[in-house]
């Protein structure tokens, strides 16, 4: 019996649960509980459907056959007092502050951390679910793999003319030469970029052999086609589709407010505006920066669970979380293994005129994609050493009267 017991008296255990451990909630976990390693009352528990972390980054390269290391969460989290519990969050009760896994097992929360990110949109175009490979997990990304793998010759058609699109697109035209690979998109590849950054993405397709066709919409995937608006058909042995992405509807059906895409709205301390005790990080939230709401990236998520976790450890000790602020600084584009773009960019996400190609770009994005891992070892360690990203400047300064 300890000396609080002998008094008659209890310790409240303040239970942290974190959903979801992409690149946010990761970064959330490995930055909060480290910091309340030595509280006792603090209990931190992350929940995720997988043991296995996603590196979602490296996903195009599974999807033609490339392995990858076997990255695991629970072996991570050792030493570091954090709760890992396996399983799908299939309901959240935010007036209860319970989450429900596998419909069979209820944790609850004092504080919750939301980071069940996005997937892609397979429901607004009619066959998608039916007919096309998406690239949500390494699953999927294998099933991909092994129908490419399969074909021996033939026509791929990527749907989507983004990062994801274009970076698959252009491993899939690497990796298997044999096949045919069709881009189609409403833009061109690489139109966000710089005209010369673009042009470079856009003739690298071309070197591989990939054939874009901007300015098309697909409206339907049948099981040899796609076919886009306007009637014409596009043959196809296999369709992998990129384009659009949505969130889990867990949010809204637990009564949070939600924008409309079904992100949770949060405040400047990226907390819920109708449920303070609940953050939300990454894909899953609406985060809204002077130069606007934020859109889904490993950039962008990292810091918002480093945030989110600084931000509990200030509440705890009855301080008031600070204004999250990030501001973009590259987009870094792979091209098959040897080649890439990078596009630096200003904090609102515009480009700058200044850029890298080739190899020494395939070299930079290499080590963007490989770093998240060791930084949350390094977070393990020493967690101070995750809380630093540019904050955006005057692209991000906070307006008079906000918090």
């Amino acid at each position: 019996m300890n000396a609080q017991q002998e008094a008659g008296t209890t310790t409240t255990v303040h239970r942290v649960l974190i959903l979801g451990a992409g690149y946010a909630g990761m970064s959330a976990a490995m930055q909060l509980a480290p910091r309340v390693k030595r509280c006792e009352n603090v209990q931190v528990t992350l929940v995720n459907a997988q043991e296995r972390f996603t590196e979602r980054l490296r996903l195009h390269m599974t999807a033609t056959g490339q392995r990858l290391a076997e990255l695991s969460v629970p072996e991570l989290l050792e030493g570091t007092g954090a709760q890992f519990v396996r399983g799908w969050v299939t309901a959240v009760d935010a007036d209860a502050r319970a989450v429900r896994i596998d419909d069979d097992r209820v944790l609850h929360y004092d504080t919750l951390v939301y980071g069940l990110g996005g997937v892609v949109d397979t429901r607004a175009v009619p066959g998608v679910d039916d007919h096309a490979y998406t690239l949500d997990g390494p699953q999927d990304a294998e099933a991909l793999a092994d129908r490419l793998a399969r074909l021996g010759s033939g026509t791929v058609v990527v749907v989507g003319s983004g990062l994801t699109g274009v970076e698959s697109a252009a491993e899939i035209a690497e990796r298997h030469p044999e096949l045919n690979v069709v881009l189609l998109g409403r833009d061109a590849p690489g139109a966000a970029m710089n005209p010369k950054a673009g042009a470079y993405l856009r003739s690298a397709l071309d070197r591989l052999g990939v054939r874009v066709r901007s300015g098309v919409e697909a409206v339907k995937v049948l099981p040899g086609s796609v076919e886009l608006a306007g009637g014409e058909s596009v043959a196809a042995d296999a369709v992998l589709w990129t384009s659009g992405t949505r969130v889990s509807a867990l949010a809204a059906a637990a009564g949070l407010a939600v924008d409309e895409r079904g992100r949770i709205v949060t405040d400047t301390a990226l907390r819920s505006v109708s449920h303070p005790d609940v953050y939300a990080v990454g894909d899953a939230a609406a985060i809204r920066q002077r130069y606007g709401v934020m859109h889904g990236t490993c950039q962008g998520g990292m810091p918002t669970g480093v945030h989110a976790a600084v931000s509990i450890v200030r509440a705890l000790k009855g301080k008031r979380p600070k204004p999250f602020r990030f501001g973009y600084y590259h987009t870094p584009v792979s091209l098959g293994r040897r080649d890439a773009v990078v596009q630096f960019t200003r904090p609102d996400n515009s480009p700058r005129r200044i850029h890298l190609t080739g190899r020494t770009a395939a070299r930079y994005k290499e080590v963007v994609t490989a770093s998240p891992w060791p930084t949350f070892g390094r977070m393990k360690k020493m967690p101070a050493s995750g809380a630093f990203w540019p904050r955006g400047g005057r692209f991000t300064r906070l307006t008079e009267g906000a918090e």
